[in-house]
């Protein structure tokens, strides 16, 4: 894995969505020798979907869950699964969310996945990056009328990796 300050995850980090796959990753991730660390769901991760927080966290990972938190100046906010895009608010400088925007990074086995109402949203807050996952064969990063577009997917459809990490620097 890259070296970096920070390291974000965009969900799916269960295949079932059960809370022993959910400790597994809390128990890796938080391993990671990040000095911050930043998650939210993903449609697998069904088990903390309404979860509003998750007890016990050391103080560098930060579960984002339809809130901000601010690091070194910069301001990120994770947007749960399904939730509400009016959530995100304005001022946000790294927004992160599970789906993409609607046609942007977010083609998969012939099908558009994005969300146009999270498009929408974005491009009113205007946030410096938007990182987010899904869409498996849209892997990278675009920007578009200033906002730096990035797909973290790391698997293919078949749910083999395939792809590294993009490295970001704000």
């Amino acid at each position: 894995m890259p070296k970096a300050d920070v390291i974000v995850h965009s969900g799916d980090f269960t295949d079932m969505g059960t809370e022993a796959e959910v400790l597994d990753f809390l128990n890796w991730y938080i391993a990671l020798p990040y000095k911050y660390k930043l998650f939210v769901t993903g449609n697998h991760d069904i088990c903390l979907w309404d979860a509003e927080d998750i007890e016990d966290l050391p103080e560098n990972v930060f579960f984002l869950q339809d809130r901000s938190v601010t690091i070194e100046g910069a301001r990120f906010f994770g947007l749960g699964f399904n939730h509400s895009e009016a959530l995100i608010p304005m001022g946000t400088d790294v927004l992160i969310t599970h789906e993409p925007p609607l046609m942007i990074l977010d083609k998969s086995s012939g099908k558009h996945w994005g969300n146009l109402l999270i498009r929408e949203r974005v491009f009113k807050v205007k946030p410096r990056f938007h990182l987010f996952g899904h869409s498996h064969e849209s892997f990278g990063t675009l920007e578009k009328e200033g906002v730096l577009f990035s797909n973290g997917a790391v698997l293919n459809d078949q749910y083999e990796p395939v792809y590294t990490f993009n490295r970001l620097c704000l």
